[in-house]
């Protein structure tokens, strides 16, 4: 036994990586990562398709505004359409439950709560009367800010 034998080195093998690991199946990381994927892609598809109705009832309501602005109208007609046009767009956000019973002050209130800071005060009072057949002062450039604050305000 004395030294080793330099010919039995010579016939070994190459050294050698092992084979490369199979891309499928998947570890289960990776089935993880992708559940978790395809769960975020579904939230945000359900978030979209339920903000989609809400953003086209804004658009519409917004292009009425601009038909009832456009219109020559009387100011009474012009106070009446406009409340109308608010209160179908509430109606339809807020839904008719809390809707139904704003009246007088309490809807002029609500209005300004959600962006319509403009027909709170002497300014809402007398668009409302005007609205309901009353006599007031018109100031349908202030009626008209505050409608449009009020459709465009995306609180709540």
């Amino acid at each position: 036994m004395g030294g080793v034998n330099q010919d039995l080195l010579s016939q070994l093998a190459p050294a050698h990586a092992p084979a490369a690991a199979p891309w499928w199946p998947l570890a289960p990381g990776w089935w993880v990562l992708l559940a978790l994927a395809l769960l975020l892609a579904l939230a945000g598809w359900l978030v979209m398709r339920r903000r989609q109705p809400q953003q086209r009832v804004r658009v519409v309501a917004l292009q009425e505004l601009d038909r009832i602005a456009a219109a020559t109208t009387d100011d009474a007609t012009f106070a009446r359409d406009l409340e109308h046009l608010l209160r179908r767009y509430a109606v339809t956000r807020f839904g008719r439950a809390t809707i139904a019973q704003l009246n007088g002050r309490d809807w002029l209130a609500f209005i300004a709560a959600h962006g319509g800071a403009g027909l709170d005060g002497a300014t809402g009072e007398h668009f409302l009367r005007l609205a309901f057949g009353g006599r007031g002062e018109a100031d349908r450039t202030a009626w008209l800010a505050a409608a449009r604050a009020f459709l465009k305000d995306r609180t709540s």
